[in-house]
């Protein structure tokens, strides 16, 4: 089952999330669906890699909404037999003095060009464990501190020895956030005898582990970022590696995950040009580079527009760069293919909701993790002048995504534009979509007509869903963070909100609602073939450079390659 991936070393790739499948819940948000273009990209481009997860048997959760609007999380179960192959090693690890075992499933990423990727899934779920052992890998970012803890000891730790008990070779590691930052203590405690017997007076062979791996953070600061009391990881991990070393590799205080990724690894990146240079002011002396994030071209990219692309740009899916040729494109081929995807949009609106949106009209969305630092509810922000721009120029909202579950703010913002969307009955026609996910988001991002994003400057690290947006011909208007300080040509990709500073959020808004007002809806009303060449303005000039091949290829050649 597994010899097709054995024949050569590999790039281990791990990640508490990955997006393989809308049916498999094994992400909750943007983090693991940018994993899932990673290995949709390697297959795609046939690079040596094996990505190592959690089975995440009980998912992240199924969102639905109450009558007072209000979020409820469901379990949201899979069977990992229906979708994945058991696989016969079985690896132990030690946690609060006893042994935990962990088995593993293979799920198989298929590329276009039939190149396949493993997917090794981790799982406690076994007769040998404990009832709370066996838990362990149940549900994604469940539970408190110390079930987090374990998680990320069965990633890093128990990912290093179900990959060495597979017979992989691993010729790289890249630690996809600070969750697995753990596997490089497992790879310390492998090599600490090589360096005693080497003679050379270390304990722990530090710079062969920093040869290995490879950090990419997605946080922007330093507060974000996964930390443990050492009294916690010592009653759970033991003495899996000298206390004073951890402590100098993670901090004095507390074991910090990013800290430790830092400190053994030889290559570190963050998401984008700007959220390097944030993180690199946050941790001084630490060289970070910067590889801007994409995603993957045909997994985001609606049917309609793929079959224009074929037809006009053939290539495209492997050499997404060729979507710079977008203008060989008939403005009609393309408007008509947008449509298509907004009817499709609309006819899941109703079924979903009930509510039945007008393709005629224009259609602006936001949907992306609800927490307060998105900002979902700064459109609202004078809602009398809101519904004056709408009077004169009507237009209509599409809004979804989900709050954590400890996230007591961010479950309010969801109970707020609830109530928007019947306050603004008959003024602004909006609806919610609950349960955000894979497929509803391609709907989503290639039906709307408008992307709109307004996280708080300078906290967003990169957002790809205006980059899916973009693959599909739909232009942002979003405020300048993350990738669109990168993105944003005023005017010929999008609109930006704001200045490349920061403002209030009362001048935020005030430049939302200028931009609205005089430069979007009366551009896509009265002038149709210039809102189409804004369309491809955001495909040959944002698509054809924001796409996960390219991101493949750049860690390739600066982190893989070394």
């Amino acid at each position: 089952m597994l010899d097709e991936f054995l024949h050569e070393p590999q790039i281990a790739y791990f990640s508490m999330e990955i997006a393989l499948h809308d049916e498999i819940p094994t992400y909750a948000g943007g983090l693991g669906v940018l994993a899932g273009d990673t290995l949709r990209s390697a297959a795609d481009l046939d690079v040596p890699m094996v990505a190592v997860t959690l089975v995440s048997r009980a998912g992240y959760f199924r969102q639905e909404i109450d009558a007072q609007g209000r979020q409820v999380e469901r379990d949201d179960a899979w069977e990992p037999q229906k979708f994945a192959d058991p696989l016969g090693a079985k690896i132990a690890l030690t946690m609060q003095g006893r042994e935990v075992w962990v088995r593993s499933w293979l799920y198989t990423v298929r590329g276009l060009r039939g190149h396949r990727r493993p997917v090794i899934l981790l799982d406690t779920d076994v007769d040998e464990n404990r009832d709370e052992d066996r838990e362990i890998t149940h549900r994604l970012y469940g539970g408190d501190e110390a079930y987090r803890l374990k998680q990320e000891i069965v990633l890093g730790i128990g990912g290093v020895r179900m990959l060495h008990a597979l017979g992989f070779r691993i010729r790289q590691y890249h630690l996809n956030e600070g969750h697995s930052a753990l596997l490089a203590l497992e790879l310390l405690r492998r090599f600490s005898r090589s360096a005693e017997e080497a003679g050379n007076g270390s304990i722990y062979d530090i710079p062969r582990v920093r040869e290995l791996c490879n950090f990419t953070s997605h946080t922007p600061v330093e507060a974000a970022h996964d930390q443990f009391s050492y009294d916690l990881v010592r009653r759970i991990m033991g003495d899996l590696i000298d206390l004073n070393q951890l402590e100098a590799l993670a901090g004095p205080d507390r074991l910090n995950m990013t800290r430790l990724a830092l400190n053994l690894s030889e290559y570190v990146n963050g998401v984008g040009r700007r959220h390097a240079e944030m993180s690199q002011r946050s941790f001084p002396g630490y060289r970070i580079h910067a590889i801007a994030n994409g995603v993957h071209p045909s997994a985001w990219t609606c049917q309609s527009v793929e079959r224009l692309y074929d037809k006009w740009l053939p290539g495209w899916r492997h050499e997404p760069e060729l979507l710079i040729r977008v203008d060989q494109v008939p403005n009609e081929g393309l408007w008509e293919a947008h449509l298509s995807a907004k009817r499709a949009l609309v006819a899941r609106v109703h079924a979903t909701t009930g509510i039945a949106l007008d393709p005629e009209m224009p259609i602006l969305a936001f949907a992306r993790r609800m927490t307060a630092y998105k900002r979902p509810d700064l459109l609202f922000y004078d809602l009398k002048r809101l519904q004056r721009i709408a009077r004169t120029q009507p237009f209509q909202l599409v809004v979804a995504g989900k709050a954590h579950p400890r996230d007591e703010g961010g479950k309010q913002l969801i109970e707020t534009l609830i109530r928007h969307c019947r306050d603004l009955a008959g003024v602004i026609p909006m609806v919610f979509l609950p349960n955000y996910g894979m497929a509803q988001a391609l709907d989503v991002v290639s039906g709307a007509d408008v992307w709109l994003n307004t996280p708080l400057p300078p906290l967003e690290a990169s957002g790809t869903s205006g980059m899916k947006a973009a693959f599909n011909g739909v232009p942002s208007l979003s405020v300048l963070d993350g990738w669109w300080i990168d993105g944003c040509i005023e005017g010929v990709t999008g609109w930006a909100i704001g200045n490349d500073s920061q403002s209030s959020e009362g001048e935020d808004a005030a430049s939302l609602y200028e931009k609205l007002e005089t430069k979007v809806l009366p551009l896509y009303r009265t002038n149709p073939n210039e809102w189409v060449t804004v369309m491809k303005g955001a495909i040959g000039k944002n698509a054809s450079y924001f796409n996960s091949h390219r991101m493949m290829r750049r860690y390739a050649t600066e982190a893989y390659i070394r």
